[in-house]
């Protein structure tokens, strides 16, 4: 999605108590950045305007959450919606930041133990040459098995029919363990799903949401 320049997006997000400047600086050290450090740490991917996460970090405020998008005028969006959903309280278990996710091991180490990865409605890059470019791509999914804790989940939601087959290959390809599949969630979803605005808006568009949870293979397997 093209947005406009936002000017004021840069400093609202760094007045943010939960926004991180500098996500490279902590590497390794991400529990520590929360006030439970114990705690489960989740991770989203393209979290965009942030509906998700605000929803999921107020029902399981249990757990820890890292969301990343690749834009600031996407991800101050995410802020407010974040502000909007956990007011009065101060959503201390929620982490946004600006990132490109196919650099991620640049920010994230495997002793931050990353629990769980969300995936939802990310941009499909239908052309050929673009598809490298997917956030389920092979060497996206390498790289995410090399940092999740062993038996953690991946969760993936997507409107695109081609996206969908082809993460479902591509979760075959490097070894995950499909655990749950579905090409319409009127009939098969999540359990405990958490709508987003997108799945909303394609769902009254009459447009099947498919999804998948899977997890990485054994090490073996991932070769």
């Amino acid at each position: 999605m093209r947005m406009r320049k936002k000017p004021f997006a840069r400093p609202e997000l760094e007045a943010c108590a939960f926004f991180v400047t500098k996500p490279a600086e902590y590497r390794g050290k991400w529990r520590k950045q929360f006030p439970v450090p114990e705690a489960p740490l989740y991770l989203e991917l393209g979290c965009g305007k942030g509906s998700f996460i605000a929803k999921l970090s107020a029902r399981d405020p249990q757990n820890n959450y890292i969301a990343i998008d690749i834009k600031d005028e996407m991800l101050v969006l995410a802020k407010r919606n974040i502000e909007k959903e956990r007011a009065p309280q101060i959503a201390e278990n929620v982490r946004i930041m600006s990132w490109n996710i196919e650099r991620l091991e640049e920010m994230l180490a495997p002793e931050d133990g990353i629990q769980g990865i969300y995936i939802n409605f990310c941009n499909p890059w239908p052309k050929s040459k673009h598809k490298k470019h997917r956030l389920t791509y092979p060497r996206q999914l390498e790289m995410y098995a090399r940092l999740v804790k062993p038996g953690s989940k991946l969760y993936f939601k997507t409107d695109d029919t081609g996206l969908y087959q082809d993460t479902r290959s591509y979760f075959e390809e490097t070894g995950w363990e499909i655990l749950f599949d579905s090409d319409d969630f009127a009939v098969k979803s999540f359990e405990n799903n958490i709508e987003t605005e997108h799945e909303r808006m394609f769902m009254a568009e009459g447009k099947p949401i498919k999804g998948i949870i899977a997890r990485p293979g054994s090490e073996e397997a991932s070769v």
